[in-house]
């Protein structure tokens, strides 16, 4: 059996104690270190169930380090099961052979979350009106944390964009020519993020 914790790496382990409601297991050996993902956030409103589920999923494999929902003014879902939305994030790690699990958030709004932005944390802003994700990219100050900001089905509202366009911690960017479904976007993102500036390169 392997287990692993998010902290001390992969371990083979065995059961010495095993009842109906409780268990004893015993690490014998460590088969593959500590691996953490890049300090990256990704934010995104929730959208249909199984579609976010789609999302926490694809963001635990590429590599982000926590997953943080956000209602936006043209989210659709007032709540989320966060607890359900975790369980899938273990799920992914386990699948990938990761070592990290990134912890999933409680729904906030992004006004909220806007508000009590760290300073020193980098948001990129995947802007359906723009064009030119890799240039934004490589031109984006350097950082050592970053997050991701994806948007719900119908985009940002005017207020939103214009806010976000005018945070000097946010660098915008397109997806590309096509709009893309919000959980394409999320994927795509990541992926761009890890290419550019992650650990892929």
């Amino acid at each position: 059996m392997a287990l692993f914790n998010g902290q001390d790496g992969e371990w083979r382990a065995v059961v010495v104690q095993a009842g109906k409601r409780s268990g004893a297991l015993d690490c014998v050996t460590q088969t593959a270190p500590q691996q953490a993902p890049p300090d990256l956030w990704l934010l995104f409103a929730p959208i249909k169930k199984a579609r976010t589920d789609f999302i926490v999923e694809k963001a635990a494999e590429l590599g982000a380090a926590r997953i943080c929902p956000v209602q936006t003014d043209h989210t659709n879902a007032e709540r989320i099961r966060q607890d359900r939305l975790q369980a899938h994030a273990v799920e992914a790690a386990e699948q990938c052979l990761g070592t990290y699990v990134p912890p999933v958030d409680d729904l906030r709004k992004l006004s909220e979350v806007l508000a009590d932005w760290p300073e020193d944390r980098h948001l990129i802003f995947a802007d359906e009106s723009l064009v030119g994700a890799k240039d934004a990219l490589s031109a984006a100050p350097d950082a050592a944390k970053w997050a991701i900001l994806i948007g719900p089905e119908g985009g940002f509202s005017p207020a939103e964009r214009d806010r976000l366009r005018s945070l000097p911690f946010v660098t915008s960017i397109s997806l590309g020519p096509r709009i893309l479904r919000a959980d394409t976007a999320a994927a795509a993102a990541l992926t761009l993020w890890q290419a550019e500036r992650g650990d892929w390169r």
